[in-house]
């Protein structure tokens, strides 16, 4: 008896630690590590962030959804019954244009140089680029389009539009297929922080 007491007086705070981190992990976040190019400059290649499971989705939040067998990083633009409509880089939601500041880099490089230097490390993106009318474009090139989102699906597009394949190459996202929202940037400590 003595032998469980002092057990449980020595590793009883640790086990308890342990487990509560162990539930949480698997009730209310996961990690997750970025593959590609498609949300930069807000995220970059090879990062890892944390993302919560529980949180309410809305609009502009950058989310991890199940695209087949693997997970994708990308940004609501759509919810629900939205129409997303996109005229040369202006977005406008059911009627009213909205900016998109995170886009704000990338736009003014593509208009300075269509992003020929920002892409010097990929040739392909370079032609991707240059062969571009607009930073945001549909799947035919259109630098205008609409799109009506269905109910219960979400639009996702990644900040990298030029690069990204999200709901216009392969449609819109369900609730089911959103697994999580990302919450804070844990790698590279450099960057360590909250996802804006």
């Amino acid at each position: 008896m003595k032998t469980v007491k002092s057990f449980i007086k020595e590793w009883g705070s640790f086990i308890l630690i342990l487990t509560l981190f162990f539930l949480s992990w698997m009730f209310i976040w996961f990690n997750v590590r970025v593959e590609g190019h498609s949300m930069d400059p807000t995220l970059k290649d090879g990062q890892r962030l944390f993302v919560l499971k529980v949180t309410p989705i809305d609009r502009f939040d950058i989310v991890v959804a199940q695209d087949g067998d693997k997970k994708v990083v990308k940004r609501v633009i759509g919810m629900p019954g939205d129409t997303i409509t996109y005229s040369n880089d202006k977005l406008s939601v059911n009627g009213q244009e909205v900016q998109e500041d995170y886009l704000n880099e990338y736009v003014t490089a593509f208009q300075k140089d269509k992003l020929q230097a920002t892409y010097s490390y990929n040739s392909m993106f370079q032609q991707l680029a240059n062969q571009a009318s607009a930073f945001t474009v549909d799947a035919n090139g259109s630098a205008e389009f609409s799109v009506t989102v269905p109910q219960g699906q979400y639009y996702l597009l990644g900040d990298d539009r030029l690069v990204s394949k999200d709901s216009r190459a392969v449609g819109t996202f369900s609730e089911e297929q959103l697994i999580g929202e990302v919450a804070f940037r844990f790698w590279p400590v450099s960057n360590l922080g909250t996802v804006k």
